[in-house]
C-alpha cells in the first residue's frame, strides 16, 4: 500500500514539474493580475516632455483615437491607423504607436516589408498565429482585429508602417541583478525603488519611464535587462549557428539582422516579443507562411538560447 501511495506521489510530482516546464516563461509571457483595474480619471490634463498636446486619462484609453504627443514626428497617420473603424477595429496607431516601435507586449512594426504584415494578419485571422499563453490580451485582442479588419484598411495600414524608418528603441544592459518587477499594463514595472533580484536566465524589459509609457509617449522607450555574457552567446548562435545548434540567422534575416526581401529584421527589436516568437514556435503554436523554414532553427532551441538570441539581435541597431 504504501508503496503505491509512493508511485502515485511520485507521478503527481513528476506530472506537476512537466506541466511547469512546458509553461510559457512568465517573464516573456507577461498577464496582468486577475481584478487589475487602472486608475479612475480625475479629468487632469497630462502632458509629456517636448509635446505641445495635453490629454485626459479617458481621451488617453480611447482605443479608437490614438494620443499623438509628437505629430511632427511621424508621416500623417492613415484614418485606420488613427482611429481604427468601429465596432471592432482599434486604431492601429494605439497599440503599435504612431512611429511604429511598439511596446514589449506587442510587435514593432516600423520598417517591417508591407506583405510580411498582411500576411501575419492572415495568419492571426486563421488562427495559424496564436499565443503560447491562452490568457494574453494583446495577442487575443489582434486575433479579434485581424478578423474583422478590410483588406483594404489592411494594406493602407502595412504601407504606413511599412515605411516608417526604424530608430533605437530599447537600451540593452547585461546584468546579474535586476530591478525586482511586478506585471501591469502587460509588461514588467519596478515593484519598488532600489529592490533588486538576481537575473537568472531572464530578460526584464521595462520602461525607461513608465509615467511616460502608461500616457503612451512615442518619444519614451525602455531597457531590457539580459544575463551576463548572454549576448556574446547569442553572437554564436545567430552569425553561426552555435556548432550546430541551430542555423544561423544572418542567412534569411540579413548579415546585419535587417531583414532581406520579405523576411523582418530582428535587430533592435524587444527581445521579449523575440523570445515569444521562438518560443511559440518551438512549441507549435505559431504557424503559417514562413514558419516552416524557422522549424528546424527552433527545433534544439532551449529557453537559455532564446534568451541569448534576443539579447544579441536587441543589441544590435536596427
Amino acid at each position: 500500500m504504501r508503496t503505491a501511495i509512493a508511485i502515485l506521489m511520485f507521478a503527481c510530482v513528476a506530472g506537476t514539474a512537466a506541466a511547469a516546464e512546458k509553461a510559457p516563461p512568465p517573464w516573456a509571457f507577461a498577464v496582468n493580475p486577475p481584478g487589475t483595474q487602472p486608475a479612475p480619471d480625475d479629468g487632469t490634463l497630462r502632458r509629456v516632455p517636448g509635446s505641445p498636446v495635453a490629454f485626459t486619462l479617458t481621451q488617453i484609453r480611447d482605443l479608437f483615437t490614438v494620443p499623438d504627443w509628437h505629430p511632427d514626428g511621424h508621416p500623417p497617420m492613415p484614418e485606420i491607423v488613427m482611429h481604427g473603424a468601429k465596432p471592432a477595429v482599434f486604431a492601429c496607431g494605439y497599440c503599435h504607436l504612431p512611429n511604429g516601435q511598439g511596446r514589449p507586449e506587442n510587435s514593432s512594426l516600423s520598417g517591417l516589408p508591407a506583405e510580411y504584415i498582411v500576411q501575419q494578419v492572415a495568419d492571426f485571422r486563421s488562427g495559424a498565429r496564436k499565443s503560447s499563453e491562452p490568457a494574453s490580451l494583446p495577442v487575443n485582442l489582434m486575433i479579434a482585429v485581424a478578423k474583422a479588419v478590410s483588406e483594404a484598411d489592411l494594406k493602407v495600414a502595412a504601407e504606413y508602417f511599412s515605411a516608417l524608418r526604424p530608430k533605437p528603441w530599447i537600451r540593452v544592459v547585461e546584468s546579474n541583478t535586476v530591478p525586482k518587477t511586478h506585471v501591469a499594463g502587460w509588461m514588467l514595472v519596478a515593484s519598488e525603488p532600489g529592490a533588486t533580484e538576481p537575473i537568472g536566465q531572464r530578460i526584464i524589459e521595462m520602461p525607461e519611464d513608465l509615467e511616460r509609457t502608461e500616457l503612451r509617449d512615442a518619444a519614451s522607450g525602455f531597457v531590457a535587462y539580459v544575463p551576463a555574457g548572454s549576448i556574446r552567446k547569442g553572437e554564436g548562435l545567430v552569425t553561426t549557428g552555435g556548432a550546430g545548434k541551430t542555423i544561423p540567422c544572418t542567412i534569411c534575416h540579413g548579415a546585419d539582422l535587417r531583414g532581406l526581401g520579405p523576411v523582418p529584421a530582428l535587430a533592435g527589436r524587444s527581445p521579449s516579443y523575440i523570445v515569444r516568437q521562438l518560443y511559440d514556435m518551438r512549441h507549435g503554436v505559431r504557424n503559417g507562411t514562413w514558419t516552416e523554414l524557422m522549424k528546424p532553427v527552433v527545433a534544439q532551441l532551449s529557453e537559455e538560447d532564446m534568451v541569448a538570441i534576443a539579447a544579441y539581435t536587441a543589441s544590435r541597431a536596427p
